[in-house]
């Protein structure tokens, strides 16, 4: 059995007991460790593992063992006891701090609620004590209107009474009208006393008319006072009931303000509960937890003496395994021995350890180096020795290191000397290529150098003469050279441009302007072009930043090689193109099509 070993093999008894022994032990296996055991039942579930603690584990049972300290499975389960009851623990803690939440929030909606009922009463009371107000402007208005009313009606009244008067002194007046005219007239009436009469007519009628217009004015005017009458009538009306509904919701946001503080009080009565709770919660965690603690440092202890037991059982095993591979290894490396004495020498073991034992005496070793053997035959350096391993030892290393320092013979030793001399010879011959080869190339390596200096010479003295030249012609006054920056080194030197235009002092060409700067390149590059011809040049808009003056004297520059070579000139300036020969120019046609028109002038 792989993973332990039957209980009945460790144990020694007589046959019979044995027996009996067998009968009970059949199904129980020793392993080392509880996970063996536990490994070893869920393969098998019909035998029972036994450990070196004394665990019992089988397929529905297990025990712990019988030693003084604790065993592994009563510490696991008192650990996995611990955190359920921990895990119960955090589970109910948990779920007091959502009713704590709960009820903070309840807390917070029910103070919220209170203060929006604070608000809505606060509210109710600004807007009853406005329409209180407004319910005396009103009322005083309403007594205004009755005052202005009763002097209305006193007023109509007496325009009444003066309009009777009126109307009765005009039936008076119509009655001694008709009683003058019913009365015959023998003369004419005095002309006085008609003037009079006439004259208390139209008074009479002149009263009647403002009489009746004030009539109508104060009918009008009690109409008015008494539309308004009516409508401030309605206003209060209006204003004592917004006043009952004022009152109405005051008493009903009195009530709900009360249930608030009923609930707030409820709320901060189940928040004190719910903190003694939660506080007697956190109590019972930290007694778990230090009970966790206290079990888990039990188990610590107990794991820290399982592994070292379990570290001298491997030790004591490793030991044995060593000891085993140790046998083996001399058992391998006698039969090794063996089969080499018979099969180099021919010599049986039993024979080899006869000749040649410990027991046999062993000759004198060869001289070393530069030593001197005693000439006396019975001088103890000549004479056989007895075996002393360490003494022999010691010589078999010595003659192990001289036989590797010969190294191995190598049959096909003069094959590969000719073969490497023949090679030795062919790199030879080919250095020796190497080495004309490269002395060859140096000189056409010099003669180059010497042929490029030569003509960089000749072409800079051509061109630094033509563009003093040029430079003056351009710059007229001015003063213009070309600098080599290294004479000695006429391979690596460069050149400097330096350039003096009349009136000024400098000669850095970064401090000129763009048009000088512009001029002046294109003096170096007319030198150039003067002394070096070609059969043609490409200029590309040269002489856009120059002025008309310094124009001028380019184009005469230009007519000048225009005589020996022929100039393509891409230019913009019309004093350019009034010197061409022929003119070329590209145009766009109304259909998007450019088009290359010519015009030759000469």
């Amino acid at each position: 059995m792989e993973t332990g070993v039957a209980a009945l093999e460790l144990v020694e008894a007589d046959g019979g007991v044995r027996e009996a022994l067998g009968r009970v032990l059949r199904d129980f296996v020793v392993v080392g460790s509880l996970e063996q055991a536990e490994a070893l039942v869920a393969e098998r579930s019909d035998l029972v593992a036994v450990t070196a603690d004394g665990d019992v584990v089988g397929a529905h049972l297990a025990h712990g063992g019988s030693a003084g300290a604790p065993s592994l499975l009563e510490v696991q389960a008192a650990v996995d006891e611990a955190a359920r009851e921990l895990a119960e623990l955090e589970l109910r803690c948990a779920e007091l701090a959502d009713v704590r939440a709960a009820a903070e929030a309840r807390r917070r909606d029910c103070v919220t609620r209170v203060e929006e009922r604070a608000e809505r009463l606060r509210a109710a009371e600004k807007a009853r004590t406005g329409v209180a107000q407004q319910l005396g402007r009103l009322a005083g208005q309403a007594k205004g209107a009755a005052g202005e009313a009763e002097r209305s009606a006193t007023a109509a009244a007496k325009a009444q009474d003066a309009l009777d008067q009126a109307l009765a002194e005009v039936e008076e007046c119509a009655e001694r009208l008709a009683a003058a005219e019913e009365v015959p007239v023998d003369e004419e009436p005095d002309g006085a006393v008609r003037d009079r009469l006439a004259a208390d007519g139209a008074n009479a009628r002149q009263t009647e008319m403002e009489a009746r217009l004030q009539l109508r004015t104060h009918e009008e005017r009690v109409k008015a006072l008494a539309g308004r009458a009516d409508s401030l009538d309605r206003g209060a009306r209006a204003e004592r009931e917004a006043r009952a509904r004022a009152e109405r919701r005051r008493a009903r946001l009195r009530h709900e303000a009360e249930v608030a503080r009923a609930v707030a009080d409820g709320a901060r009565q189940l928040l004190a509960h719910i903190e003694v709770s939660v506080h007697r919660a956190e109590q019972e965690r930290a007694a778990a937890e230090a009970a966790k603690a206290h079990r888990e440092q039990a188990l610590g202890e107990a794991r820290t003496r399982g592994r070292d037991l379990k570290g001298e059982l491997d030790k004591l095993t490793d030991s044995v395994h060593r000891g085993e591979v140790l046998g083996a290894e001399k058992r391998l490396r006698i039969e090794a021995l063996e089969a080499r004495a018979l099969e180099e020498l021919g010599i049986e073991p039993a024979g080899l350890v006869a000749e040649y034992g410990p027991d046999q005496p062993v000759p004198p070793s060869l001289p070393a180096e530069g030593e001197d053997l005693p000439e006396d035959p019975e001088h103890p350096r000549n004479r056989p020795g007895p075996f002393v391993r360490a003494q022999q030892e010691k010589r078999l290393k010595a003659a192990e290191r001289a036989y590797q320092q010969l190294g191995k013979v190598n049959p096909l030793a003069l094959e590969e000397f000719a073969a490497l001399e023949e090679r030795h010879k062919f790199l030879s011959e080919q250095l020796e290529d190497l080495r004309k080869t490269r002395a060859d190339l140096l000189q056409v390596v010099k003669e180059v150098d010497q042929r490029v200096e030569q003509v960089f010479t000749e072409a800079y003295r051509d061109t630094a003469r033509e563009f003093e030249g040029v430079f003056s012609r351009l710059f007229p006054g001015g003063e213009g050279r070309l600098v080599l920056t290294d004479p000695d080194n006429m391979l690596a030197t460069g050149v400097d441009v330096e350039a003096r235009p009349p009136g000024k002092k400098v000669k850095r060409l970064s401090l000129l302007s763009g048009g000088e700067r512009s001029l002046t390149a294109v003096a170096l590059l007319v030198s150039i072009f003067k002394a070096r011809p070609s059969p043609f040049y490409v200029m590309d808009e040269v002489e856009a930043a120059l002025d008309d003056t310094n124009l001028q004297r380019l184009i005469r520059i230009m007519q000048e090689l225009q005589e020996a070579s022929q100039l393509i000139v891409i230019t913009h300036q019309k004093r350019t193109m009034e010197v061409a020969d022929a003119l070329y120019g590209v145009s766009m046609q109304g259909d998007g099509v450019s088009k290359v028109i010519s015009q030759r002038l000469r």
